[in-house]
């Protein structure tokens, strides 16, 4: 049968998801998919829930006369307060798994009846969809921010019951309404009295007319609240006016000659001053306790305050009491009569017990615990468990391979990348308090007791963007790394524009960061003085490569343009069967290509060969046949890894607001996240799992501004998802109007948004009364010194350091203008203090910077100059040349003699050949 990729899946007949005996096999894309079915029971289950949840997308019932009713989509988020309702939210996985979540709804009128069925239908739905979900409760004007979500911008009750019937609906008849709005990225709409006494200066109110809107704005509103009112104002605006009313704003305290304002207080019998009340005070966190654990019905106490997680019974159900929320937690083998006798037990005991209705009472199946359940209990594993399709998937590839397939988990895609990669790029290493430009040969070699600074320039939009990146070396010392943060922020400030600044630990490094230094070479070892200082104190051998000693490196990477040579312990240990190794000896070296590596794998090996040392001529050796030579060479044989660390999957993205308060990070979860969520006062996180995102808005203030980098470090130490997150994730910091691709492709981007004129209400109001949408001009800094030429030297776009081609090929449409500027002279490479931003001229000996349009052209009137001037190492080098296209300037005579072809034809080879040649003759 050959390879196979497993899809799971899941079909219904007869009351039952079965079990497709037989392999089903479906060609495409050259692998075949394989659909193996489990087996679930529905018999007892509401026959409205057999094919829900199949699609993404929400599906909405309502309890009426005792029947579940589907809801039509047109009247989604209409809800009134004397019905209950049950939600189910389904969403598509990157994995194409399918997620779900399940609401069950409470107005405030609703029968008790009709409250028991729909928490009831809630766990049936629940069982039907495979008991891997979480049930939520929530009560009218109290609702969870992940329900609110599904409804932007709001949720606005009608009073009355629900009906299917034609002819019996609701009447929508117009009457005016005063609204209170609260929230400021999720909105509860709350209608009151329509009379004076319910105004304050704390919130913000909409009042609604027939024929204009009113915004009333307290003077102690924020600004986020007043932006998001405005989107409740346009959807009363499109629902209930359909479209055609005025809309007028009025802000708290300004009332003078304003017919609006004078409009707005007839309807209230007049102005008259509001009582003077105080700004919200700092709202601070309730004291959570430590949760008290009851089982099934009869809520017997476990009588202990510490919780663990073998106290909890797969047989049993179990209540857990936060005071704030109460958890309802149900062991896999448990009936649907006992879930729902806890479900209800739990209810009773909140009526019970005086509770606030404001408690959340959530449901959660064994497996599927969240990460606000587990960090109540002290000894809950820490490492994190398997999905159920983790699970699934591990059994049926077990299930298949013991029949005699051979399956395998899909490929992983390789990584492309979403900006220009054949960019200018800058190296600069922590050098002590100093920081040292690395030379153009040796810009994408590190080391790992050091720390570096990387800039890479490129073009977007038109525009010329900065991305930095301080590169952490995992041996590194702490004080190098705070100075190389400090050193980029210092180098960023001085650009043109604000640049994006990532944080970046050696092991954990970004595809798009590999994508832009396409070839990375690191070494054990440092040059910091400060490390070298760390090794004597602590009297540590210093193991720095040396080219004349024994050094082992594994090679990995995705394609040439992406491709690493990792120095690492030079002993058989260090081998991986799906890994290829070189080993140096001194003068000669092995090439040793594991059993489980690819061709891609055996491709990357000889080209790192040629760009490390192009004389070496190694002897190459398969997994299994090694010589005494070769084991000798890492101390003996030993045991060693035969199978490569899968990679873990990951999540869908999640985005937090964040504020600090007390010295402490808050972070606030932002469900169902667009654009718009992203506010300009505002600091927002996007968790990528892989990588971390800070979104610094344009009018944020300062203080936030300056703590973008703790907010990131603080929120990988917390972990608020409980995902195993690394504290060396990387961490890039983005500025509002410069977000680059590789952020914006998590969203549905439009760039105008970004470039809006004035703060969020201001141009949310501007949009609403129809006004053209003002766009701000970029932002200019005042500058030392010209882009490209702050620190250190300056690279063209067209060669890269180690000789590979930027683009793979001739890159046309890109010009720095300040390259041209300088197009006679280059900076010198001194060891540059992180307090000085400009460099001093050197003399026109060193100048580079001739733009080469096309390599095989090259321009007829540059001077012929002999080879012995020309190498490298010469006794008499040319000066005012382009140090990367040394072997332009030799006669066509010359270059056939040395090279052994023309130049038109070497020009036609691929670089890293090209360079393969140069490093032979000295050229490079």
């Amino acid at each position: 049968m050959g390879d196979a990729v497993l899809l799971l899946n899941v079909a219904v007949k007869n009351d039952y998801v079965s079990v497709n005996e037989n392999l089903h096999s479906e060609e495409g894309n050259g692998y075949k998919k394989i659909r193996f079915i489990g087996k679930m029971s529905l018999k007892g289950i509401d026959s409205a829930f057999h094919v829900a949840g199949t699609k993404p997308g929400l599906e909405i019932w309502c309890i009426e006369n005792l029947q579940l009713v589907p809801v039509p989509h047109p009247s989604h988020g209409k809800f009134y307060s004397g019905s209950s309702y049950l939600i189910l939210n389904t969403i598509m996985l990157r994995t194409g798994i399918l997620q779900h979540d399940i609401h069950y709804w409470l107005g405030n009128a609703v029968t008790e009846v009709d409250a028991t069925m729909a928490s009831d239908k809630a766990l049936e739905l629940g069982m039907a969809l495979g008991p891997y979900t979480v049930q939520y409760r929530e009560v009218q004007g109290l609702e969870t921010q992940k329900f609110l979500s599904y409804f932007k911008p709001c949720i606005i009750p009608i009073e009355g019951v629900f009906s299917s019937r034609a002819g019996e609906r609701n009447s929508d008849a117009y009457q005016i309404s005063l609204l209170t709005c609260k929230g400021d990225h999720i909105v509860h709409v709350k209608e009151v009295p329509f009379s004076r006494s319910s105004l304050n200066h704390n919130d913000v109110f909409i009042l609604d007319t027939a024929s204009k809107i009113f915004l009333f704005s307290g003077c102690n509103s924020s600004i986020q609240e007043r932006a998001k009112a405005l989107d409740v104002v346009q959807y009363i605006k499109d629902n209930k006016h359909s479209g055609k009313c005025a809309v007028a704003t009025i802000e708290d305290g300004k009332f003078v000659s304003d017919p609006d304002v004078g409009e707005f207080w007839n309807l209230f019998g007049g102005y008259a001053p509001m009582p003077k009340d105080l700004p919200y005070a700092v709202q601070t966190e309730p004291e959570t306790s430590s949760g008290k654990i009851t089982i099934k019905g009869q809520l017997c106490e476990t009588g202990t305050d510490t919780l663990n997680k073998e106290m909890l019974d797969t047989d049993k159900c179990y209540m857990l009491d936060t005071d704030s929320e109460i958890f309802v937690w149900m062991g896999k083998n448990t009936s649907i009569s006992e879930r729902k006798t806890s479900i209800s037990a739990a209810e009773e005991f909140l009526r019970s017990q005086g509770r606030s209705t404001g408690t959340k009472l959530i449901s959660i199946t064994e497996g599927l615990e969240t990460a606000a359940f587990r960090s109540f209990f002290s000894s809950w594993p820490q490492k994190v468990q398997p999905r159920l399709y983790d699970e699934g998937r591990g059994k049926v590839a077990a299930i298949f391979k013991h029949q005699g397939y051979d399956v395998k988990e899909l490929p992983e895609e390789d990584f492309q990348p979403l900006i220009d990669c054949s960019g200018i790029l800058k190296v600069w290493r922590v050098n002590g308090d100093e920081l040292y430009p690395l030379p153009m040969a040796r810009e994408t070699m590190f080391y790992s007791g050091d720390c570096y600074i990387v800039q890479y320039i490129y073009p977007e939009d038109g525009r010329e963007e900065n991305l930095f990146y301080a590169w952490l070396g995992r041996d590194s010392v702490m004080e190098d790394r705070v100075d190389v943060i400090s050193h980029m922020n210092t180098i960023g400030d001085s650009t043109k524009r604000d640049p994006v600044l990532a944080q970046v630990f050696q092991g954990k490094e970004p595809s798009q960061f590999l994508s832009i230094l396409k070839i990375l070479v690191i070494y054990k070892g440092g040059l910091s003085p400060r490390y070298k200082r760390f090794l004597e104190e602590k009297g540590v051998i210093d193991e720095t490569y040396d080219k004349e000693k024994i050094a082992l490196f594994q090679i990995q990477g995705t394609c040439p343009d992406s491709m690493q040579a990792i120095q690492v312990d030079s002993v058989s240990s260090s081998l991986n069967s799906c890994y290829c190794y070189i080993l140096q000896t001194g003068t000669s070296a092995f090439t040793w290509m594991g059993n489980l590596s690819s061709s891609r794998d055996h491709d990357l090996l000889d080209r790192i060969v040629d760009l490390l040392n192009p004389w070496w001529q190694p002897t190459s050796i398969r997994e299994g046949s090694e010589t005494d030579d070769f084991w000798n060479a890492l101390g003996g044989k030993a045991e060693y890894r035969r199978d490569k660390e899968i990679k873990k999957y990951i999540e869908d993205p999640h985005l937090f607001m964040c504020s600090f308060s007390r010295g402490d990070l808050k972070v606030k979860e932002i469900f169902n996240f667009t654009q718009d969520d992203l506010t300009t006062e505002d600091i927002l996180l996007l968790d990528c799992h892989e990588e971390v995102y800070v979104w610094r808005g344009r009018h944020s203030s300062d203080e936030l501004k300056k703590q973008v980098f703790t907010f990131g470090l603080k929120f990988l130490e917390m972990d608020v998802l409980d995902e195993g997150l690394s504290l060396e994730t990387p961490i890039y910091i983005v500025t509002e109007g410069h977000e680059p691709p590789f952020f914006t492709c998590f969203f549905s981007w439009d760039s105008s948004k970004s470039k809006l004129h004035g703060n969020s209400f201001e141009r949310k109001l501007a949009i609403l009364k129809g006004k053209s949408r003002k766009v701000e001009a970029p932002i200019m800094k005042s500058r030392k010194a010209p882009i490209g030429n702050s620190l250190g030297s300056t690279r063209g776009n067209s060669i890269f350091a180690n000789g590979l081609d930027r683009s793979g090929s001739p890159r046309s449409g890109f010009t720095n203008p300040h390259l041209k500027q300088f197009d006679n002279r280059r900076f010198s490479s001194p060891i540059v203090k992180s307090s000085v931003l400009s460099a001093s001229l050197s003399s026109p000996s060193q100048i580079v910077g001739v733009q080469w349009a096309n390599p095989s052209e090259i321009d007829a009137s540059l001077l012929v100059l002999p080879y012995e001037r020309l190498k490298v190492v010469s006794n008499v080098p040319a000066t005012g040349i382009d140090v990367t296209k040394r072997e332009a300037y030799l006669s066509e005579e010359e270059f056939k003699e040395k090279f052994k072809m023309t130049k038109s034809a070497f020009y036609a080879l691929p670089k890293w050949r090209q360079n393969k040649h140069k490093l032979s003759l000295h050229l490079f």
